[in-house]
């Protein structure tokens, strides 16, 4: 499938690998495009996997509505569903980096029926990020109240956020697509807004359902070890979970492909 919609909204898919394999979503995050798995698919599709990978809304013209509650995880949660229903797809296995996390979190809590196994990579479970905020994260997210603001956060986009992103460890390949990406009218506001509905997101979601693995990089600029570890806290009793902690940054899908694909795999199979 190329494209799926959902309330209006029109969103591209990359569907490729075995067309009768096992199905596996894949979320980007912030500021980021399908392109984040480029280097990771190829690796799940040489075992046998299928991947679906959508432009999430915001990031693409046809899917990108104004209102910031528009935003909220369970919107987004249910642009995933929408997706596997265009798909004809019961059941998924959902992995998820930075805030293509939150629709992981939410679904492997709210709806394992659809989820087979969750992977989620750099964000920790929403609860145990909110009581981390008391442990030294509040520091490290300090944007994220900045990005609450009208037009200024997009005005700094325009100006550092390709210095900000290479300064960050994202490799220059991606740094130039995302920022090339971000650059067209209403892009940056659409990314933005997944920030701009965190406030409408309450209460967070519940313990994950669902096997689960968290990937984390321990040279994580963002996401700090105490929500880290402590997301083992909010899995359900008798619940498969597995942490991973690998040597690297934020951005594992572009820079760790070879230990996301195996964590991916491993979890899946």
């Amino acid at each position: 499938m190329q494209r799926f919609t959902r309330a209006g909204l029109t969103f591209p898919v990359v569907d490729d690998g075995p067309s009768d394999g096992p199905p596996v979503v894949l979320l980007h995050g912030f500021p980021q495009s399908p392109a984040a798995f480029d280097l990771v698919t190829p690796r799940l599709h040489d075992a046998g996997l299928r991947t679906l990978a959508p432009t999430q809304r915001g990031y693409a013209a046809s899917a990108r509505p104004r209102r910031r509650r528009d935003y909220a995880v369970g919107e987004t949660a249910a642009d995933v569903l929408a997706l596997l229903d265009a798909a004809g797809l019961e059941r998924v296995h959902l992995v998820g980096h930075d805030w293509g996390a939150a629709p992981v979190w939410q679904l492997a809590a709210t709806a394992p029926d659809r989820v087979l196994t969750a992977t989620v990579l750099s964000t920790p479970h929403p609860r145990a990020m909110s009581a981390a905020l008391l442990h030294g994260q509040a520091r490290r997210s300090w944007y994220m109240a900045f990005f609450q603001l009208p037009v200024l956060p997009e005005r700094r986009a325009r100006r550092s956020l390709g210095g900000a992103l290479a300064g960050s460890g994202l490799p220059e390949r991606f740094v130039g697509e995302y920022t090339a990406a971000l650059a067209a009218p209403g892009a940056a506001t659409g990314a933005l807004n997944w920030y701009r509905g965190l406030p409408f997101s309450r209460p967070a979601a519940g313990p994950a359902r669902v096997p689960t693995t968290y990937v984390w990089g321990r040279h994580d600029f963002a996401l700090g070890r105490w929500a880290a570890e402590r997301t083992a806290d909010h899995i359900a009793p008798g619940v498969a979970y597995r942490f991973l902690e690998v040597d690297a940054g934020h951005w594992l899908p572009e820079t760790a492909p070879e230990a996301i694909a195996d964590a991916i795999i491993d979890r899946t199979g």
